[in-house]
């Protein structure tokens, strides 16, 4: 292997393994750097670069998986310390007061609910189940509703290390991205919540891992094609087999539906990207018409791993539901006879007449009607100007004053979320300008998350509702300060950066665990106006 690459190995996709050429990434400079320090015509587009396979040192791979394991302890004891704290006098608090009932609800009945709030259920029914898994584990107090919300946030830590290895191919960026997810304060304090946005985060972006995983492997057996001289051979380009890690993606994603329906974005918007990574692929190698070739070859398998087997796993939430004589609206529609397709067609009937009501409810959810005075919109989101206070009790002592102030409020950690838009910027001329699919991949991950909310804006939103956006965000931010460190004194301020993240995480840290502060203290944590 060369000492100096004259393409960004960074872009240059890999086979099915995501090891990086070096733990610092220090081999993988900028495409056009190394073409002026080689003398280098400059390199083709990120996406037209052919793939070849990639060292892979076993020690560096070890290092790989120490890095996420150790994060991972460190993200478990940040996000599982004092977790039975704060509540309202025993009960929960914010809007754990609708999903931890409704989850001990199906932990008595058998996985169904049968007492909705609201007149009906709001969400379907696996962020409620996961919740109750917890419950059955400690009981119906803090530990019990939060406990599965900690353990996913924990392994989004482990995510974000892996992914952002693969993103970089670099040891160290990935752990950087671990521990900017760490130090984020709407992933930790929603990873404290008995809610379900992050249950929905946590599916969204281990299906996003997938994705990525699925990219690497369609490019590696092309490569073989292409090595091998037979992938010319059919004017539609070599057939690809089973895609497993795409079909776990579908899974995921119908996962991620039945948590809350809002992971139909990211269905539309991740199947839309392993489409544009097959072209791209199939475009590398050499296939002769790669557009008709990615139609023929891939859509139609793409649309049935994420349409298809997605809906299956969705549907497979609602197994004690479906399994249940007594769950609500479940006899909705009138099964005709005895016989499976007349019970399916009832079942299933029933399903989707709840589920019209469902949406009534949420589209008829209006701010001019029912104004909350800790909704937001999302313009507000990518700098979290509009933040949620969850829990607030201005009668406590032990703070080293007369009364003293615990609360929690969901804020995203400025030093990262005040640099969305930059990001974002940045992140876009990457992908118009160098055609860079990190970038693209990540920018897809998060606008998901975003844009999707400006179709109904006079719907009443909350700041929660951007928990997915949280790691992309963090994966954009390491993908720039891995292009800064490579300028002189680069690292150093990669370096700082990271302090900084953590020491804002510090500071911001008694907002979000509910520790007793004085009053005066409480005012200097909320730093803008919109923040009170």
């Amino acid at each position: 292997m060369q000492a100096e690459a004259t393409t960004d190995e960074a872009e240059r996709p890999l086979p099915d393994t995501d090891s990086p050429h070096s733990p610092d990434g220090t081999d993988s400079p900028d495409s056009t750097d190394g073409a002026a320090r080689t003398g280098a015509e400059p390199p083709t587009p990120a996406d037209e670069e052919p793939t070849r396979p990639a060292d892979d040192p076993p020690g560096d791979r070890l290092r790989g998986w120490l890095a996420a394991l150790v994060l991972g302890i460190i993200g478990g004891i940040v996000r599982f310390q004092d977790l039975g704290f704060p509540t309202d006098k025993g009960t929960p608090v914010f809007d754990e007061k609708h999903y931890t009932p409704q989850a001990w609800q199906m932990l008595r009945n058998g996985g169904f609910e049968d007492n909705p709030g609201y007149m009906l259920t709001v969400h379907p029914p696996l962020g409620k189940s996961l919740i109750a898994l917890g419950e059955q584990l400690f009981g119906y107090d803090g530990w019990g509703w939060r406990f599965t919300a900690a353990l996913c946030g924990t392994l989004m830590v482990v995510l974000a290390v892996r992914i952002g290895r693969r993103l970089t191919r670099s040891t160290w960026f990935g752990a950087l991205a671990g521990l900017l997810v760490i130090a984020d304060g709407v992933s930790h304090l929603q990873s404290r919540m008995g809610m379900l946005d992050i249950f929905l985060a946590f599916f969204v972006l281990a299906a996003f891992a997938c994705v990525l995983v699925d990219r690497d492997q369609v490019r590696a057996r092309l490569a073989v094609a292409a090595a091998e001289g037979w992938v010319g051979a059919d004017a539609l380009g070599p057939r690809l087999g089973v895609r497993w890690w795409r079909l776990g993606a579908g899974v995921l994603l119908g996962l991620a539906c039945g948590v809350k329906w809002s992971g139909l974005y990211y269905i539309a918007a991740f199947g839309l990207l392993t489409v544009l990574f097959d072209l791209s692929a199939r475009r590398a190698a050499g296939v002769r018409k790669p557009l008709l070739s990615t139609l023929a070859r891939d859509v139609l398998p793409g649309l049935w791993a994420f349409v298809v087997v997605g809906l299956v796993a969705y549907l497979a939430t609602y197994w004690g539901w479906f399994a249940s004589e007594t769950g609500y609206a479940r006899n909705l529609v009138e099964t005709t006879g005895s016989d499976p397709v007349s019970v399916a067609r009832g079942a299933l009937g029933s399903l989707f007449e709840n589920s019209v009501k469902i949406l009534d409810f949420h589209e008829s959810l209006v701010t001019p009607e029912k104004p909350h005075p800790w909704e937001s919109k999302p313009w507000t989101w990518p700098m979290g100007l509009r933040p949620m206070l969850y829990y607030y009790d201005g009668s406590l002592t032990g703070c080293g004053a007369a009364s003293c102030v615990s609360a929690t409020m969901l804020v995203g950690t400025p030093a990262m979320w005040w640099l969305a838009f930059p990001v974002l910027a940045w992140s876009l001329w990457r992908v118009l300008g160098r055609r860079d699919w990190r970038y693209a991949a990540v920018l897809v991950g998060y606008l998901a998350g975003l844009l999707p909310w400006f179709l109904n804006v006079d719907r009443q939103m909350y700041f929660f509702y951007a928990t997915p956006m949280a790691a992309f965000l963090v994966l954009g931010i390491v993908l720039v300060l891995q292009q800064l460190s490579r300028v002189p004194g680069g690292r150093w301020v990669v370096g700082v950066y990271a302090v900084l993240v953590v020491a804002n995480f510090a500071w911001l840290w008694p907002i979000l665990n509910g520790d007793p502060i004085t009053p005066g203290h409480w005012q200097a944590e909320l730093w803008l106006p919109s923040w009170r």
